[in-house]
């Protein structure tokens, strides 16, 4: 899979992925627009070009507050990441090339305000989605939010993953229409911070068309 050119899709603004984005973004500007006054801090892991965040951080008012780091193993997507934070002016964002699975490079950003696992959910195993889920008892703030997606093909993973974060204090804040291309969820954190497992993995990302090889990508569709 070529990630670079997978993200041309989201150019399309009749296609899913456009489509999924704008509802990502809206989640995005909701969480910040009920942050609480002063800094907030941002994880994205797996960012890709970080357009779900950086498009919404550009206009908003709580853009200087901010201070991110995206996490994306694709040199050319970084790059992109890279670039439109600095075209929009966005000097506390940090894009760093690297595993996002690895728990070390969350070290001294978390616990964050708002986590976003956006595209991973359906490249990596059930097993590693519930141990992903778990973590991010480590990687979120006392009442900061999760936004997160996954593809609702059966068997439909979305309800369950809905259970993990319940069972884990997290509350729901909201979820997608079921009869939508795609789920995204948002959940608020309810907990305590859990302390962070340094050198560990979260997940290992195996790609939605090595898991399901009977899936078609010709035509452009990506269920994660």
């Amino acid at each position: 899979m070529d990630w670079h050119d997978w993200h041309d899709g989201y150019d399309r603004s009749d296609s899913w992925m456009a489509s999924r984005l704008r509802v990502v973004q809206a989640q995005v500007r909701s969480a910040l627009d009920d942050a609480p006054p002063g800094p907030l801090t941002v994880i994205s892991l797996c960012a890709g070009q970080g357009r779900d965040l950086l498009e919404v951080l550009a206009d908003h008012p709580r853009r200087d507050d901010v201070r991110a780091r995206l996490v994306e193993l694709d040199a050319r997507n970084a790059a992109v990441a890279e670039d439109a934070a600095r075209a929009a002016g966005l000097g506390r964002v940090e894009v760093v090339r690297g595993d996002a699975s690895i728990t070390d490079h969350y070290r001294d950003v978390r616990p964050a305000d708002l986590v976003l696992v956006c595209g991973v959910f359906g490249n990596i195993t059930d097993e590693d989605v519930e141990r992903t889920v778990d973590s991010c008892r480590q990687l979120c703030a006392t009442g900061g939010t999760v936004i997160w997606t996954r593809h609702r093909e059966a068997p439909d993973l979305v309800p369950t993953i809905c259970r993990w974060f319940e069972e884990r204090g997290f509350e729901r804040r909201w979820l997608s229409d079921p009869e939508a291309d795609f789920g995204v969820g948002a959940h608020r954190f309810l907990g305590e911070p859990q302390p962070l497992a340094e050198g560990t993995s979260m997940f290992t990302f195996i790609g939605y068309d090595v898991l399901d090889p009977t899936d078609e990508v010709t035509d452009g569709s990506d269920p994660t």
